[in-house]
């Protein structure tokens, strides 16, 4: 297995290092990632249901892909070589905006994530899950998402009931007509 290497970031996303992927989420070191909102036409967002054996949040729904850039990576070449690798398609992506939140899990792992979150739009149904990365998907209304957060919120990752409210308020500001 190959060693996967995060890139170390400041608060302003300044680049200050690398380090070993798991061993920055052990000792909750901020490092930069992103995360991958994906829209139809009809206003649904494309979620998806992590594989049973990730290394945390197995088995949970989120957004439709997030990822680290490796070291000397473009954060925006590396959403969109995600989204190939775990579900099987590309499409136009732009950055949406940026945050920073720490969440800790029961195996002792912490994601401390300077986090580039990016919107894109597919329609067509050509989706090709990676079953290591992905056990299932669907589209949802933001509405449907709204509430399964509020009636099922174990059904969900941790960042996903951070950004998911961030997202649905840029989106409802910035969309067009």
């Amino acid at each position: 297995m190959h060693r996967e290497e995060v890139i170390l970031v400041n608060e302003e996303d300044a680049p200050i290092g690398t380090m070993e992927k798991m061993e920055a989420h052990r000792k909750a070191v901020l490092h930069r990632a992103f995360s991958v909102f994906i829209f139809n036409s009809k206003g649904e967002m494309l979620l998806q249901q992590r594989a049973g054996d990730k290394y945390h949040s197995p088995g949970l729904w989120t957004n439709a892909c997030c990822s680290h850039p490796r070291p000397g990576e473009d954060t925006l070449a590396a959403a969109c070589r995600r989204l190939r690798e775990e579900l099987g398609f590309t499409t136009s992506l732009e950055k949406l905006f940026d945050f920073t939140y720490r969440s800790e899990f029961d195996n002792g792992l912490t994601e401390f994530e300077f986090d580039h979150v990016f919107v894109g739009y597919y329609d067509d149904e050509d989706i090709h899950p990676n079953a290591a990365e992905v056990s299932d998907y669907r589209y949802c209304s933001l509405e449907e998402i709204k509430e399964g957060l509020a009636v099922h919120p174990d059904n969900y990752t941790s960042w996903f009931h951070l950004a998911f409210p961030l997202v649905r308020e840029k989106m409802a500001t910035t969309r067009k007509g």
